[in-house]
């Protein structure tokens, strides 16, 4: 019995000693205040030309005709997005993801997809010229119809659409 409480109070001070260091020592999440989120819109022909949109979340967002040319969207969300024949042109997708997205008769001369996840995303009919996808996550089948008309060098990173997709 007194193994019992020995053990019952040394449980005490340790949870007591938790707790007070908790309330001494606490560490707050902050939340990204300067966020902006695109999710669920319609965005549909929409101008963003220009735009820094640097980590910027579009799910399941509707782009159709939509205007990116020259936006800087590193960083950014486009999950389950529609972009049918969205202007691309000159922007920067670094490090964003794309993941099943619609990219069908987009615009993408000299866009950069430098590190960017690709999975399970679209470009059929898709202006691929100069674009750079270095290191980007591509589903093969994609790379494989991409390399069909791969071509072009991007005016920025001077890397060739080929090379980038690793087409033979």
């Amino acid at each position: 019995m007194k193994k019992f409480l020995l053990r019952l109070l040394s449980l005490i001070v340790i949870l007591l000693l938790a707790w007070f260091w908790l309330i001494i020592n606490p560490k707050p999440a902050f939340a990204q205040l300067s966020t902006i989120n695109y999710n669920n819109t319609n965005l549909e022909n929409r101008d963003f030309t220009n735009t820094d949109l640097a980590g910027v979340t579009f799910v399941a967002a509707e782009m159709r005709g939509t205007n990116f040319q020259g936006a800087n969207l590193t960083n950014a969300i486009l999950t389950k997005g529609v972009l049918l024949k969205a202007n691309l042109e000159n922007a920067n997708l670094t490090g964003a993801l794309v993941d099943r997205v619609t990219l069908d008769g987009a615009n993408l001369k000299n866009a950069i997809f430098t590190e960017s996840t690709l999975t399970r995303s679209r470009f059929y009919d898709a202006d691929i010229t100069g674009a750079d996808f270095t290191d980007a996550i591509i589903d093969r089948y994609q790379v494989s119809l991409l390399c069909e008309r791969a071509d072009g060098v991007n005016s920025v990173t001077g890397i060739s659409t080929r090379e980038s997709l690793g087409c033979r």
